[in-house]
């Protein structure tokens, strides 16, 4: 016996995702009776969960204002700066 399920994902995201299921030789069908499968081995979802902590949530504040970050006309300036 077998059940549907219907959910709705971000088309830009389904299609990234899609063609890395290609690349694996997986349907998306299969690709999330792996992920269920995954689920019940674990007991829970089968890869960490955690909440930002004040740094990582500061990294995505500054996403929300582009203009903000610096840029670099060269990879070379970016390794000066960063001292990489």
């Amino acid at each position: 016996m077998s059940d549907r399920i219907n959910a709705r994902i971000d088309i830009g995201l389904k299609k990234r995702a899609v063609k890395i299921f290609d690349r694996l030789g997986i349907t998306e069908a299969e690709a999330i009776r792996l992920f269920y499968a995954q689920v019940e081995l674990h007991q829970g979802i089968p890869f960490p969960l955690t909440i930002p902590n004040a740094t990582t949530i500061a990294a995505f504040d500054e996403t929300n204002k582009p203009e903000k970050l610096p840029s670099f006309k060269t990879f070379r300036a970016l390794r000066n700066q960063t001292g990489v």
